[in-house]
């Protein structure tokens, strides 16, 4: 196995192109655990370590520009106003020592259904920044999962950043386990709400091949707090209507059996996770006095 040590951005893109099938490493909590068990044995390791931009972030007008190495430690410090459901993914993660380590950027590249980070970007819709020495493209998170740990980036392609819109809501996560630290989910369920366009989204992790939102529980509760006037009057949202966005957020799954749970078990833990961020959020929305002149 041969180690490549860029000291620069043009420098990595120019060893991924050399050699297209070098796995980046950066803070190597995915990567490292697959090698050490003899699950993969890449012909090149491509080392990031040295290039510092992928460790910063930027605070826009509208969104984040998050760098692929920023640690979760750091969004946790540092972006919890305006990144708050990845945020609380964050504080899932692992051990702090994994924290102080990982970052977005490896679970995009790991594509690993259960990663935690997932959710909450499909939740709040974030863009992939992928580059290769041909040029620049952003990738929906909507169309960046392809398979069982596979993603939309090209054999040339490094991801260098995360572009999320700032929180315009309340957001919430909650995560399942065999127990509450140093864990992978059992199942995982992140929603956002979108005060400004009313709209609602979702992500889910570790219930399908790939992080998936639930459309249909998104398209109902859409629906049903535009036509109540949910949005402008702040109301509690009706048992009825949770109910059966949970149970629409339930059959968005399509989970396995494993070692960590049961199909069964993680369509019935991702209906009762979507019931209680529902409440969870909407009542911030409420408690915040929100409206959508208001949050315009």
């Amino acid at each position: 196995m041969d180690f490549l040590r860029p000291a620069s951005w043009e420098e990595a893109l120019a060893a991924k192109a050399e050699h297209p099938t070098a796995v980046p490493i950066a803070g190597g909590t995915d990567v490292m655990v697959e090698i050490n068990f003899d699950h993969r044995r890449p012909e090149y390791l491509l080392d990031l370590n040295r290039i510092d931009e992928l460790t910063e972030w930027e605070v826009g007008q509208e969104s984040v520009r998050l760098g692929a190495s920023v640690p979760y430690s750091a969004i946790m410090e540092h972006l919890r106003t305006e990144l708050p459901g990845l945020a609380l993914a964050s504080h899932t993660v692992a051990s702090p020592q994994i924290r102080n380590r990982g970052g977005v950027g490896g679970n995009l590249g790991t594509a690993s259904p259960a990663g935690d980070a997932h959710p909450a970007l499909l939740a709040a819709g974030a863009e992939v920044e992928a580059e290769s020495v041909r040029g620049t493209r952003l990738i929906p998170i909507d169309a960046f999962y392809t398979g069982v740990k596979r993603n939309a980036l090209e054999p040339d392609e490094l991801i260098r950043a995360v572009h999320i819109k700032k929180a315009d809501g309340p957001q919430q996560y909650s995560k399942v386990g065999t127990r509450n630290a140093m864990v992978i989910a059992v199942c995982a369920f992140g929603l956002a709400l979108h005060p400004e366009t009313r709209t609602v989204r979702t992500g889910i992790g570790s219930a399908a091949p790939t992080p998936v939102r639930a459309k249909e529980a998104e398209a109902f509760l859409n629906a049903a707090l535009e036509e109540g006037g949910f949005w402008e009057s702040g109301k509690i949202i009706t048992p009825a209507i949770a109910k059966q966005f949970a149970a629409l957020a339930s059959g968005a799954c399509n989970p396995i059996d494993d070692v960590r749970g049961t199909a069964k078990y993680r369509r019935h833990a991702v209906g009762i996770m979507a019931r209680r961020t529902l409440g969870w959020t909407w009542e911030q929305y409420r408690g915040a006095g929100r409206t959508l002149e208001g949050a315009a």
